[in-house]
């Protein structure tokens, strides 16, 4: 399927969300057909030939700049952009659509806050980020939430609740917990890194099937478990606690200014490279300025949040508890 793009097709597009062309989670490589897996990887170089095109920019997160490498590899003149509201691509400073996924998230917990204080509720709000904290830390900070939950920081519940009973005790009736969705307990945390550890140690293909399957076992039972966190802190402080699930909000609406200019910046940035014949590179945001990162240096990179963020330490410098 081929979409002409021309100035008119680009025209009003600034105010509009997610993608004029439509997406997919599909892998070159890994391609659903007839109800087969297949490499489609040969059909993708044989159609870009066919059209005479020049390069292929790819815009998306870390599973996209893997495909993009694996394409370039293949022989395509490929240049990517790094666009997830996870934050989490490597070797760029911030990542398009996470400044209006911010502010979305921001938005909804300061409504929270009107509920929290007139119920006297604990009032826990899911975020997205199920490898990476950015967005919920961010949004945690700046909605001005008691409790920050992220993947990077397991976390304890009767911490969590000492903090909100603690609140309680000084003439504050409500709290407000912010939780990325792949934020892990001390316990699954600690499961996690035996099965990764006694993964390393293994060499039977075998074994390694199996360890892997446990992980994603433990995975799938520790991390995701909001409506637990809601009805376990309700359980330990008494107080009535209620949840609420951003989910997709996360990901539609006006773009931000922030990523409008960000958009404009890579774009721009981005056809300069094409008319130079630079290729196999991501185009990075670093501060005022961009570069073109080989995208070798990118891809299998996950950017987590440090635990020494100065966001971290600004969280706790005004005491925010971060779970542990």
């Amino acid at each position: 399927r081929i979409m002409l793009i021309d100035g008119n097709t680009l025209s009003g597009i600034l105010t509009i969300g997610g993608t004029i062309l439509g997406t997919s989670r599909h892998k070159p490589n890994k391609m659903p057909v007839g109800g087969k897996i297949l490499d489609m990887t040969d059909v993708i170089v044989e159609n870009y030939r066919k059209h005479s095109l020049d390069a292929l920019v790819c815009l998306g997160g870390g599973g996209t700049q893997k495909n993009a490498y694996h394409l370039f590899k293949n022989g395509l003149n490929i240049i990517t952009l790094p666009k997830t509201i996870d934050n989490d691509v490597s070797m760029t400073d911030i990542t398009l659509g996470f400044d209006t996924a911010l502010g979305i998230a921001v938005d909804a917990i300061d409504r929270l806050h009107s509920t929290a204080h007139s119920h006297h509720r604990i009032i826990v709000v899911e975020i997205m980020g199920h490898r990476a904290g950015w967005l919920a830390l961010g949004a945690g900070i700046s909605g001005g939430a008691d409790v920050i939950l992220i993947p990077e920081i397991p976390y304890d519940l009767n911490s969590i609740a000492d903090s909100i009973l603690e609140r309680k005790r000084s003439g504050k009736s409500f709290s407000i917990v912010a939780v990325a969705e792949g934020a892990i307990s001390k316990e699954g945390s600690g499961k996690l890194e035996a099965a990764k550890q006694e993964l390393e140690k293994t060499r039977s293909k075998n074994e390694k099937a199996d360890i892997k399957a446990k992980l994603s076992e433990i995975d799938d039972q520790y991390t995701g478990n909001t409506t637990l966190i809601a009805k376990e802190l309700e359980a330990l402080t008494g107080l009535e606690s209620r949840l609420t699930i951003l989910g997709h909000l996360q990901r539609g609406g006006t773009p931000s200014a922030a990523d409008r200019l960000l958009a404009t910046r890579l774009g721009t940035a981005c056809t300069e490279y094409i008319n130079e014949g630079t290729f196999g590179v991501m185009i990075a945001a670093k501060g005022e300025s961009t570069e073109a990162v080989p995208l070798d240096k990118v891809v299998g990179i996950r950017k987590t949040v440090p635990p020494d963020h100065p966001w971290i330490q600004s969280a706790r410098s005004i005491g925010i508890c971060m779970g542990d």
